[in-house]
């Protein structure tokens, strides 16, 4: 049986990156594929020309690399734009991340954690082994996000309309993890959920 591939996500700012923390805690191999995507976009590598290519080197800082948050920007009031980035950056992160896959699984890992923020917008979820989502109140999310990122309301609600709805995550999710909820509950919900991943499940799938 081959390295088992299973995907975390969850609506902006409803508390996935915790959850991966915690997964790692508990042993677990996570790829996380915002990590990934600043990796593909370091000075040299094809990405990073293509997104000069089609955004302008305004999109660069002083030394050469991505201003995240000016690209972000720039996406997130433009969906033809975020698209075009989506297709500079999105078959790139998946070959990088298919590439760390298989080196983990040559270390003998059978498990492996994939987060990513848009894996249910991208479809990616369908060939994964399994899927957690991490459910947050839209108040929840909205707080946390200006709060995270010091955005105004008007712009942290954007960036929230932006991804799909929550209960689209949730409808195709194995493991649902209440993101809101003291740390003690959801400690307890991703040690349950991980316990059953250990020892073979979802088990609904077909």
């Amino acid at each position: 049986m081959g390295t088992r591939v299973i995907g975390l996500t969850g609506g902006i700012a409803s508390g996935k990156s915790t959850v991966a923390h915690m997964l790692a805690e508990l042993g677990a191999a996570v790829i996380d594929a915002d990590q990934v995507a600043r990796d593909i976009v370091r000075p040299g590598q094809p990405a990073l020309a293509a997104i000069v290519a089609a955004f302008g080197a305004e999109v660069l800082t002083t030394s050469g690399e991505v201003d995240r948050k000016r690209l972000a920007e720039r996406v997130f009031a433009d969906p033809a734009a975020r698209r075009q980035l989506e297709r500079i950056t999105h078959p790139r992160i998946l070959e990088e991340t298919a590439r760390r896959v298989a080196e983990l699984g040559t270390r003998g890992v059978a498990v492996v954690v994939y987060e990513a923020s848009l894996l249910v917008e991208s479809g990616g979820h369908r060939g994964l082994a399994g899927l957690i989502v991490v459910a947050a109140s839209a108040e929840v999310q909205l707080r946390r996000l200006q709060e995270r990122d010091g955005l105004a309301a008007d712009e942290a609600a954007r960036r929230l309309a932006a991804q799909a709805p929550l209960r689209d995550k949730v409808a195709v999710a194995d493991y649902v993890i209440d993101g809101s909820a003291a740390l003690e509950t959801t400690r307890a919900q991703v040690a349950a959920a991980w316990s059953d991943i250990l020892a073979g499940g979802p088990r609904r799938r077909v």
